[in-house]
């Protein structure tokens, strides 16, 4: 079993930054691939960002290539969201969820465990 508790969620202007935590119980962590979703209000899931294993592979959704960076320390049971140059458009719940396998399934929507989101706010 894996609990996934998200943090780092907020209220900040376009431009700004937050840094987004997602902190995992449990010693297998290192055995997940880990990726973070989004759901803004009346529109679907999406998927923003996956990250394998040992960290060495990262994949992004085209709109926030570039400005978002995740990233792991297995040694915290951690995993980051970075995310600069915030728009409007990225205002959401923020989800983690981890998954045994690639980065793939993550993609694809898989997962084994989800996390209960932070709220990010961008304000134009």
């Amino acid at each position: 079993q894996v609990r996934l508790v998200e943090s780092g969620g907020g209220l900040v202007q376009a431009g700004g930054s937050l840094r987004l935590s997602c902190a995992a119980s449990g010693r297998t962590f290192s055995t997940y691939a880990v990726g973070w979703f989004r759901q803004a209000p009346g529109k679907e899931r999406e998927f923003v960002a996956a990250i394998s294993l040992s960290g060495g592979t990262t994949k992004y959704r085209d709109s926030v290539e570039g400005r978002f960076t995740i990233s792991r320390d297995n040694a915290k049971n951690t995993v980051y969201l970075q995310t600069n140059g915030l728009k409007p458009e990225d205002t959401a719940v923020y989800y983690c969820a981890a998954v045994t396998g690639t980065t793939n399934r993550i993609v694809r929507g898989e997962y084994d465990y989800w996390g209960q989101g932070t709220q990010v706010i961008v304000s134009s």
